[in-house]
C-alpha cells in the first residue's frame, strides 16, 4: 500500500442514504467528505469518522442565499437576501455590516462512520445506519471534525457543534467504537479542536483545547512567541467537567510559517519518549490560508512541558497529486491538509487527514521519524 493515498472521496458518499433525505426537499451534493476522526475497533479494523459537508446544488434562488438548518421537526431552509450578504469564501457567507461578524454556512455537516482494513488500505463497510446527525439546537448548523480517543475501554469522541446559539465542543461516548451516545456540551466557547489524550495523566482525563477570541495581546518584543490563537491544555475527572491548566501549551513561534492560527490535530498518543501530538499551523495567504501539519512531544507526566517542538519543517503538507483525479471538485484557493486522526500501525503511525477540505487521506509515518 502506498504511504500516502486518498481512502474516501465525495463520490463515494451515497446521498440517497443521507440523514437529510428524510425531510429536506432540495437537491444537494457532497461539497467534501473529509477531516476523519480515526480509531481502532474491537475487531482490529479502523474506523474513520468522516465529516460529510452536504451543500445545496442551488444555494442562491429568487435573490436569496439559502442555508440548511436542523430542527426537531426536520431540516429546513433559511433565506437571506443577496444584497445583505458577502460571499468571498465558498464555504460560508457573512451578513453585511454586522458587528461582531455574523456568518452562515453553505453546507451542513454530519458524520459518516467508514470502516477500513486494519492497515488503512481498503474500505470494508460504510455504516450509514450509524451516521451521526445534529440532534439538538446547539448543533443546528452541523457537526464537524470528530476526534476519537480510546480511554479506559471506552471511546470518547469530540466534535465541533455549530449553531446561531453558540459554537461549542460536544462529547459523544461509545462502548464499542461504532455506536455513539451524545453526552452534551463540554466546552461552551469557540473551540474547534479539542483532542482528548489517548490515556489519563495522573488519573485524570487530559485534552488539548483551542479557545478563540476577537482580540489578542502582543507579546514582549524580545519574546520568542508570536502571539494569537494557541493550543492550551485542560484536565477533567470525568471528561465532562474541564479545568484549563494554568501553564500555556503549544504556541506559534516567531520565524515559522505559522502566522495566522494553529490548533490541535490528532489526539495525543503515548510513546516511550512522551505524548506525541500532531497539530495544524496556518500560514496567512489569501482568504483561507495554507494548512500544514506539525508535531510536538509533551512530557508524559506534565504535558505542559514541551520536550520537542517541530514547527519549522512540516510533517505533512497538501499534495496536489492526490487530488488530481478529482481536481474538478476543488474549491479552495490554497493548499490545505487538516490532520484529525491517528492509530498505531505497529512500526508506523497511521494518520488520517482531510485533504483540500475535500477527501480523506491516509498517511503512514514510520515511528522512527519521531525518535
Amino acid at each position: 500500500m502506498p504511504d500516502d493515498r486518498l481512502i474516501f472521496t465525495p463520490d463515494q458518499v451515497d446521498l440517497a442514504r443521507s440523514p437529510l433525505r428524510r425531510s429536506l426537499r432540495a437537491d444537494t451534493f457532497v461539497l467534501g467528505a473529509f477531516n476523519p476522526g480515526l480509531t481502532r475497533l474491537p475487531n482490529g479494523n479502523l474506523l474513520a469518522m468522516v465529516r460529510v459537508a452536504e451543500a445545496l446544488c442551488d444555494p442562491v434562488a429568487d435573490g436569496h442565499v439559502r442555508a440548511i438548518r436542523w430542527t426537531a421537526q426536520g431540516y429546513v431552509l433559511d433565506r437571506f437576501p443577496l444584497d445583505d450578504v458577502e460571499m468571498s469564501d465558498p464555504r460560508a457567507f457573512t451578513l453585511r455590516g454586522s458587528s461582531p461578524p455574523r456568518a452562515g454556512l453553505t453546507s451542513l455537516s454530519w458524520l459518516l462512520p467508514v470502516e477500513v482494513t486494519r492497515d488503512g488500505g481498503e474500505i470494508v463497510q460504510v455504516h450509514y445506519d450509524k451516521a451521526i446527525e445534529p440532534s439538538a439546537s446547539f448543533m443546528a448548523y452541523g457537526i464537524e471534525d470528530a476526534r476519537i480517543s480510546l480511554i479506559g475501554g471506552a471511546w470518547h469522541m469530540t466534535v465541533c457543534a455549530v449553531s446561531h446559539e453558540r459554537q461549542c465542543t460536544a462529547l459523544y461516548r461509545s462502548v464499542n467504537g461504532l455506536d455513539y451516545r451524545l453526552e452534551g456540551i463540554v466546552l461552551d466557547h469557540q473551540n474547534k479542536d479539542m483532542c482528548l489524550f489517548e490515556g489519563k495523566v495522573g488519573g485524570k482525563f487530559m485534552a488539548l483545547t483551542r479557545p478563540l477570541g476577537e482580540g489578542y495581546f502582543a507579546p514582549p518584543p524580545d519574546s520568542e512567541w508570536l502571539g494569537g490563537p494557541a493550543i492550551h491544555l485542560a484536565q477533567s475527572p470525568d471528561a465532562l467537567h474541564w479545568k484549563p491548566l494554568d501553564a500555556p501549551g503549544i504556541r506559534a513561534r516567531k520565524g515559522t510559517s505559522i502566522t495566522q492560527r494553529m490548533g490541535g490535530g490528532t489526539p495525543p498518543v503515548l510513546t516511550p519518549r512522551g505524548w506525541l501530538a500532531l497539530y495544524h499551523g496556518v500560514e496567512r495567504r489569501e482568504r483561507v490560508g495554507v494548512y500544514r501539519t506539525f508535531w510536538a512531544l509533551l512530557d508524559r507526566d506534565d504535558p505542559s512541558r514541551i520536550l520537542h517542538l517541530a514547527d519549522h519543517a512540516p510533517l505533512i503538507e497538501a499534495d496536489a497529486a492526490l487530488t488530481a483525479p478529482i481536481a474538478d471538485r476543488l474549491y479552495l484557493p490554497t493548499p490545505v491538509v487538516f490532520t484529525t486522526g491517528i492509530a498505531d500501525g505497529g512500526d508506523c503511525w497511521i494518520v488520517a487527514s482531510g485533504e483540500a477540505d475535500l477527501a480523506c487521506r491516509i498517511t503512514l509515518l514510520p515511528k522512527s521519524r519521531f525518535d
